[in-house]
């Protein structure tokens, strides 16, 4: 991929703006938002919690009818309008309250980022964990053993999520070309490699066929309604959908990206992605004798037992857990990116500014996160600590209100024509079939179905 000008296609007014240089790094750096603990962390427990394949199969097809089309929108509306998420809808709908949808993006992100830098923090532990050996072993004590001795401290809880605070920050600092596309398509392919090498080591364990089944043979007998809405709000939570990433990230696209290949290549290496973790798991899971339904512990507790049973084990397993970090780093990228764009497009503060006044902001409200397990372990809102309390309120109210009014809004007040021109490049793709699908689906389909799940997580349902 050559590298493209960073200003022909800008426009009047606009000329000064960051953009990501080149077509790879534009799929490497949504890639990165996309791929990151979500697939890692989040979708191996929830599939392990939820019966395994059936809810591997629902949330392919919440993946195909809501997340990806949020995403088109997204990406749209932000090569659009070429700002902030706030300044995109003020731009395109001036005079009206629709800002506000995006306003609920930023504090989505924010609230994410609260929960998910101390997920990043305790990957960031283990790098280190792994390279002393502590935890290279098959027996669950010792692994749970470790996994809780991190959590319930206090100091190594809240000083590695600054660790995991500070270090996107500075490359934050660096700006969208040299620090987010530079990082995101360095590291992004090294990440599929080892990640790989985890899962071909990992199926060749005594009883991992087993796990292999229980990943993608589905039981619909085991599918409840629950089950159901966890995938589509899963399909959210991974693809950076509903809270403001990628109508951020598509303001730095050029006018030639074509936006609905893009985001369908970047959905289905997603995808991929999951299911490696998924095959790099559940093998070792039914060969060792963990429990599939052991929850957000899940990665910390089976990963050591893989890496027990391979040759260089102890040299690959910190290895695992950088690569683990890089994906979780890009994530956080995206994340951070949201209210830093703000504070600079919206506010006129400088880079520098936004970025160290957004990580103190983090750290403060992250604390109380980081402290769940701990310190703050009896303080409840609503029956839940505050790291649950965040993950809630994100994936069952903020994601799903943001992506219902941002397709609402694309679909019904932007208009079927601005979608042609905008998905076509102004005519320049051949892709009607394309625009005329996702019209329908984003005026009628995604929209009905999120409705469900924001009503199911309000309690209307």
């Amino acid at each position: 991929m050559g590298t493209l000008s960073r200003r022909a296609d800008i426009g009047v007014g606009v000329k000064s703006r960051d953009m990501f240089t080149t077509r790879l790094g534009v799929i490497f750096a949504t890639l990165g938002s996309a791929v990151g603990l979500g697939n890692i962390w989040k979708f191996p427990f929830l599939t392990g919690q939820n019966g395994g394949a059936a809810f591997v199969v629902v949330y392919i097809l919440s993946t195909l009818v809501v997340g990806l089309p949020v995403m088109i929108a997204e990406q749209t509306i932000g090569r659009a309008a070429r700002a902030d998420a706030v300044g995109t809808l003020k731009k395109l709908a001036p005079n009206s309250a629709w800002w506000l949808v995006n306003l609920l993006g930023i504090l989505s992100a924010f609230f994410i980022m609260a929960f998910y830098t101390e997920v990043a923090g305790w990957v960031f532990a283990y790098i280190f964990k792994a390279a002393g050996g502590s935890i290279l072993s098959s027996d669950p004590a010792v692994t749970s053993a470790a996994f809780t001795s991190l959590v319930t401290s206090p100091v190594q809880s809240l000083i590695w999520q600054w660790v995991a605070l500070a270090l996107v920050g500075a490359i934050i600092m660096l700006g969208v070309s040299k620090g987010i596309e530079r990082v995101t398509k360095t590291l992004m392919p090294v990440l599929f490699g080892i990640l790989v090498i985890v899962c071909i080591r990992s199926v060749t364990l005594p009883g991992a066929s087993e796990g292999l089944t229980f990943l993608v043979k589905p039981d619909f007998s085991k599918l409840t309604w629950s089950t159901v809405l966890t995938a589509m709000g899963l399909s959210f939570f991974k693809l950076s959908v509903g809270m403001g990433t990628m109508t951020t990230y598509g303001s730095y696209f050029h006018e030639d990206q074509n936006i609905p290949a893009t985001a369908t290549r970047v959905m289905l290496s997603d995808l991929l992605v999951s299911m490696l973790c998924g095959v790099a798991i559940f093998p070792a899971v039914f060969a060792f004798g963990f429990e599939p339904a052991a929850g957000p512990q899940l990665l910390f507790v089976t990963i050591p037992a893989v890496f027990s049973a391979m040759p260089l084990g102890r040299f690959l397993m910190p290895l695992f857990f950088v690569l683990a970090g890089i994906a979780a780093t890009g994530a956080m990228l995206s994340l951070y990116e949201v209210p830093v764009a703000f504070l600079v497009g919206s506010c006129g503060w400088d880079r520098k500014k936004a970025t160290l006044v957004t990580l103190i902001a983090l750290a403060l409200v992250g604390s109380t996160a980081a402290l769940s397990s701990s310190t703050l372990a009896d303080f409840k809102l609503f029956g839940m600590t505050m790291f649950d309390l965040f993950d809630y309120v994100t994936s069952a109210l903020f994601l799903p209100i943001g992506g219902l009014f941002l397709c609402l809004f694309v679909g019904w007040r932007w208009g079927s024509a601005e979608i042609k021109k905008a998905l076509s490049n102004g005519g320049k793709l051949d892709n009607q079939l394309v625009v005329t699908a996702f019209t329908g689906v984003v005026k009628v389909v995604t929209p009905a179905l999120v409705l469900i799940v924001l009503l199911t997580g309000l309690g209307i349902i």
